[in-house]
């Protein structure tokens, strides 16, 4: 059984000595969390708020290799992009899983000059680009993975070809091509399953959320609780700052001097319910230009689309929300996408925003910052390791990097390699996944949607999620029409760690994310967490209240729902 909260901080009480603590519970904080944690060293991750809450949250759920890096001339990043996107196929096929991705092309020579100047580092802001360029592009990308292929290679299509397979596309479009990447079904679930492996494999290693690390105490440092209430001191031999947009604040918060080294851009993202557009998108990724030549994209996720994203620099990092200009820009971009298929603002049930942790830039297009990501170790006491940029798709060889860092600092040596380690419910699953929902059928004697939930959740670990909720007898749903049932719920908020009832709803589920939250849902998820955790009638109706005000603060989510498009948004704003 996974240790307690207060098992963790018992341990930390009796011993706060470790090699290394990890200051930021995003994908690049908890991917150090485990490859240190395999080297066999004690080390502690401390998330001040739930892990995988901030930019984590917030990516374009794609895990790719990055064919628009191409043009900033970074051929190792994208040689480096595409290895991690096989191993995170085959680590996590639970997951991550293949998604063939469309370019919609209106050019033919369009854009080359421009590819050319960023390819050379000179040039800002890129204009549309056309077959050539995106030919050559592709073909690029395909003798990059010639030696592992597990995709297809690109095709290309005619005009004609292209509106026959996408009747709804703007009649613009001249060309189209086809190229595969993959997509990422829970990465907030994914983050939480790299923990659990890593405690599991090293039970030295303590992963905490809700907690911050500040300096003080008698040991130099000291872990706080989020409401303040203890502190324990801790010591370490290195810090690993992992704290993407807020790196520069930790690092001088945490007693180290420097230069800044990390700037952001904000990126935010539609979830819209629209079967036409769904359809229309024929089970494709659409990777299109809007007219500034920003990329923009639009896949089928989870029974409805998301799309986005838009890129605007940031110079203070806060907590950020899809603000009405730039849900314009993305609905705008959708219909010229697809003129003849309605999209407006009421189709939208969720909305999500973060921000990029960049490597500082100077340059004018936030598209041509780099996407790379490097270390810096800093003087202090005790030093830090920097992480600087990164991105979800290289989160494990970013953790191997940073990692090697460590051990350089503490003179130990590498134990174990991580690039071939299955992670969570990806360990043992079949080459076909209907398989695994064949056998859960047969062997735990739930129905198809109900196997087929359970492997979609938690891959070969749903075994162990419905033998829970077996014992308990428990087969009925959350609230009528929800795929979650309550003894799930219990389960979920007894073994992952939850804290707070959002942490629930937005990352160990997808019932925000889907628009599946209306008050009966949230009612019902918070009297069963609430049953779980042991909290009081007072407690239950704060954490309700909270929730309700985060969906509407920062995801556009309102209780209203039966209102009309404009009370709902006025009574979000």
């Amino acid at each position: 059984m996974a240790k307690t909260r207060e098992d963790k901080l018992d341990e930390i009480a009796a011993d706060g000595a470790f090699d290394a603590i990890v200051v930021g519970g995003g994908i690049n904080g908890i991917g150090v969390f485990r490859e240190l944690a395999l080297q066999g060293l004690r080390v502690l991750l401390v998330e001040r708020s739930d892990y995988c809450s901030g930019c984590s949250a917030a990516p374009s759920r794609m895990i790719h290799g990055g064919l628009r890096y191409l043009e900033n001339g970074e051929f190792s990043l994208v040689r480096e992009s595409l290895a991690e996107r096989d191993r995170l196929l085959a680590t996590a096929p639970h997951m991550v899983r293949p998604l063939p991705t469309t370019i919609p092309i209106v050019g033919v020579f369009s854009g080359l000059w421009n590819s050319t100047l960023g390819f050379l580092r000179v040039g800002s802001r890129p204009s549309r680009r056309g077959a050539v360029p995106i030919k050559l592009g592709l073909s690029i990308y395909d003798w990059l993975t010639r030696k592992r292929r597990l995709m297809p290679r690109h095709a290309f299509r005619t005009r004609g070809a292209t509106l026959r397979e996408w009747p709804k596309l703007n009649e613009q479009v001249r060309f189209s091509a086809t190229y595969h990447d993959a997509w990422i079904s829970y990465p907030e679930r994914l983050g939480l399953e790299l923990i659990a492996d890593a405690e599991r494999i090293a039970p030295q290693a303590i992963a905490l959320n809700y907690v911050t690390l500040e300096r003080g105490g008698r040991k130099g440092l000291r872990l706080v609780d989020g409401t303040g209430r203890w502190r324990k001191p801790v010591s370490a031999k290195v810090i690993v700052n992992a704290t993407g947009a807020w790196l520069d604040e930790t690092k001088s918060d945490l007693g180290a001097t420097g230069d800044c080294l990390v700037a952001g851009t904000k990126g935010s993202h539609l979830m819209i319910d629209n079967p036409a557009l769904a359809a229309a998108l024929g089970g494709h990724m659409l990777y299109y230009e809007n007219a500034d030549g920003r990329i923009c994209i639009a896949f089928p996720y989870l029974g409805r689309v998301l799309a986005g994203a838009t890129d605007i620099r940031v110079d203070k990092p806060s907590r950020v929300r899809c603000e009405d200009d730039e849900r314009d820009y993305i609905l705008s971009s959708l219909r010229w996408l697809f003129p003849h298929v309605p999209v407006d603002a009421g189709d939208i049930v969720f909305s999500f925003s973060g921000i990029r942790p960049l490597p500082r830039s100077s340059h004018a297009f936030t598209g041509r910052i780099s996407r790379d990501h490097s270390t810096r170790r800093v003087d202090g006491s005790p030093p830090q390791i920097c992480m600087i940029g990164g991105k979800w798709t290289t989160f494990r060889a970013f953790a191997e990097q940073a990692t090697d860092a460590v051990l350089s600092e503490l003179d130990a040596p590498r134990r174990r390699d991580s690039r071939g380690l299955a992670i969570g419910g990806g360990k043992d699953f079949p080459a076909d996944r209907d398989e695994l929902v064949r056998r859960y059928r047969k062997g735990l004697g739930v129905d198809e949607e109900r196997a087929a939930h359970l492997v979609d959740h938690y891959g070969t670990a749903g075994e162990a999620v419905q033998a829970y909720c077996a014992e308990h007898a428990d087969d009925a749903p959350l609230a009528p029409g929800c795929p979650y049932t309550a003894a799930e719920i219990d389960y979920l908020a007894r073994n992952e760690q939850v804290v707070h009832l959002g942490d629930l709803a937005l990352r160990r589920t997808d019932l925000a994310i889907t628009g599946r939250l209306p008050p009966a849902v949230v009612d019902a998820l918070a009297q069963t967490a609430g049953a779980a955790l042991g909290w009081s009638k007072d407690r239950i109706a704060r954490e309700r209240s909270a929730l309700t005000a985060e969906l509407a603060d920062y995801h556009g989510v309102c209780e209203n729902r039966d209102a009309d498009q404009d009370t709902r948004r006025e009574e979000c704003v």
